[in-house]
């Protein structure tokens, strides 16, 4: 009778423990599955470093730019090109442009200058001949007045009649002579006019076969400084790339006048071209120190300063601005287009209190951290001092506090899903 009293109550005991010692399993499922779901950090207390993180290319400082040259007409072709990245020395040829047409024109305006030339030799001798033609006529008119003369010096010797034919052959013959005289000078100022139309005509020709020798001249663009060929984009407005980018120039492209074909950096003096955030503009200055880093180049780390800051642009949910980075120091094994890493330092602080920037956070004016307290973590209003892409100086607190990385509160909306994750851990 007691062994079957006994049992009964011994299996009472066992069922209420395997509840209890499933509930403290259960309770510490769920408290392990939101330790680990819900990350925290401490406040600490030293020294701060703010940066901002970016990426860019590597760019020529001073660059030289090669453009297609100002002439008039359709566009050029291009016959020779050197291969992006390809090392150039001073005066050697980068773009070369098809310069059929100039060639044809050279050749009419050099067939038009000799022609010119020969006109001007012709009127050159029309004038002399001219010339020499009305001295002629002058001459032989000042011959017959002073004849006439001479024949009017024996008027008083002979008839009334004569005298007076003298009279009018003196006058007649005085006519003549000022009639010469004035075509003299009418005839040379013609011949004059006749030259000196032929030597514009002659002047017209040879500006027109030296500007076509420019223009030949022109079209083979050459290296001033020796560098690195960086090809550009070939932005030719009869091109449509809907969502790809506009690829480079290639030989047989055609280029408007004053496109810009090809650029060679300067080696001495490197920059790096880098899209920036919206929201660390205002972090940013002249003269910050930042560490480049070259993908291409492992291991490698070069100093700069912010040189720049330009305007923002890009869509509203994606806004940038460009900002020159200028490196200290040239290196040889740096090529123009190498993507980099930029660490920009903005300001160094001491002594100050700091969290990660995750684990601040912003309402309604009003910057806090959830602080763990005996009930959970709760709000606790701080004072923002500075802030960057990773860190945040902070007053209000105390070091050492422990705040947490996410919101609380969303970890109290997936409380299910953590219990059942516990069940399932309990289960298994």
């Amino acid at each position: 009778m007691k062994l079957r009293t006994l049992l009964p109550l011994l299996a009472a005991v066992a069922v209420v423990g395997a509840l209890a010692w499933g509930a403290i399993r259960l309770v510490r499922a769920t408290a392990a599955t939101a330790a680990l779901e819900l990350p925290t950090t401490r406040v600490k207390h030293g020294r701060v470093t703010l940066t901002v993180a970016c990426r860019g290319e590597l760019q020529g400082g001073n660059s030289e730019m090669l453009t297609a040259p100002m002439i008039a007409g359709s566009d050029m072709a291009i016959t020779f090109l050197r291969e992006p990245g390809e090392l150039v020395n001073p005066t050697d040829v980068v773009v070369q442009f098809d310069t059929t047409e100039q060639e044809y024109k050279l050749k009419e305006a050099e067939a038009d200058l000799a022609e010119a030339q020969q006109q001007v030799v012709k009127a050159e001798a029309d004038l002399l001949a001219t010339d020499e033609e009305s001295q002629y006529t002058m001459l032989n008119a000042q011959f017959d007045v002073q004849l006439a003369e001479l024949e009017i010096r024996r008027n008083p010797t002979v008839s009334a009649i004569v005298a007076r034919q003298n009279e009018i052959l003196l006058e007649a013959a005085r006519n003549r002579l000022r009639q010469a005289t004035q075509d003299v000078a009418n005839k040379k100022t013609t011949s004059v006019a006749g030259v000196a139309i032929q030597k514009a005509a002659e002047n017209k020709a040879k500006v027109m076969a030296d500007l076509a020798r420019k223009n030949i001249d022109d079209m083979t663009l050459k290296a001033k400084t020796g560098g690195y060929v960086n090809i550009q984009q070939n932005s030719n407005q009869n091109m449509m790339y809907w969502g790809m980018s506009v690829p480079p120039f290639q030989q047989g492209d055609t280029a408007r006048a004053g496109m810009a074909v090809a650029q060679i950096p300067d080696l001495h003096s490197w920059e790096v071209s880098a899209n920036v955030g919206e929201l660390d503009r205002g972090h940013l200055t002249v003269g910050q120190k930042v560490t480049v880093r070259a993908v291409a180049l492992a291991g490698k780390e070069f100093a700069g300063k912010v040189k720049n800051i330009g305007g923002t642009t890009g869509p509203p949910w994606d806004r940038r601005f460009e900002a020159r980075i200028a490196l200290d120091q040239a290196a040889p094994e740096l090529r123009p287009g190498m993507t980099s890493n930029l660490v920009i330092t903005i300001d160094t602080l001491d002594n100050v209190l700091w969290i990660p920037s995750q684990a601040l956070f912003e309402s309604d004016g009003r910057s806090f951290v959830y602080a763990r307290g005996p009930n959970g973590f709760v709000p606790h209003d701080v004072t923002l001092v500075r802030r960057s892409e990773s860190q945040a100086v902070i007053t209000g607190i105390k070091e050492g506090e422990t705040v947490a990385m996410s919101n609380p509160d969303q970890q109290l909306k997936t409380g299910p899903a953590q219990s059942s994750g516990a069940m399932k851990a309990l289960a298994q």
